[in-house]
């Protein structure tokens, strides 16, 4: 006997909330993929940025026989005379938008979170912020997102 009744056809409540869930489920684990990706590419471009910077500041070192001041690395004007073919985005954290053109300050002085450092001393530790001519060591310290290789941070020193 065939039913005159037309059945009713959807989805019920529980349905739909059990989908929304799975949705819910799987759009957290893309958005935790994508942000541990995006913090690892920064962190590479971290490392390959302090490399840069290393090699701009030793072969200054080769052709001056000191290394450049804090002040002296955050100058616009005399990164335009004296480091020419070093790219001013090698000096920002790709975690900040700070202006090496604009501002004299992108560089820091202690290491600290999404801003790079160098520390540059004398052959005895002592600053030489004042008589640059002096300055014969430095570290160059990026700051990673969370850890690489049980690292926090990217340490670079002066060859010699």
């Amino acid at each position: 006997m065939i039913s005159l009744k037309k059945r009713n056809q959807g989805f019920t409540i529980v349905e739909l909330l059990i989908v929304i869930v799975v949705i819910g489920i799987l759009a957290a684990l893309v958005i935790t993929t994508y942000s541990g990706i995006q913090a690892k590419a920064r962190n590479g471009k971290r490392s390959s940025d302090i490399n840069a910077v290393q090699t701009q500041l030793e072969g200054f070192y080769s052709q001056n026989g000191y290394y450049p001041s804090l002040a002296d690395l955050n100058s616009k004007t005399w990164r335009a005379t004296n480091m020419k073919s070093l790219d001013k985005g090698a000096l920002v954290d790709p975690g900040t938008n700070c202006d090496p053109d604009a501002v004299s300050t992108c560089v820091a002085a202690a290491p600290a979170a999404k801003i790079y450092s160098y520390a540059v001393t004398d052959a005895s530790n002592a600053s030489c912020e004042t008589t640059d001519t002096n300055c014969a060591q430095y570290t160059l310290t990026a700051t990673y997102e969370g850890s690489v290789n049980n690292q926090t941070t990217y340490v670079k020193k002066n060859l010699d």
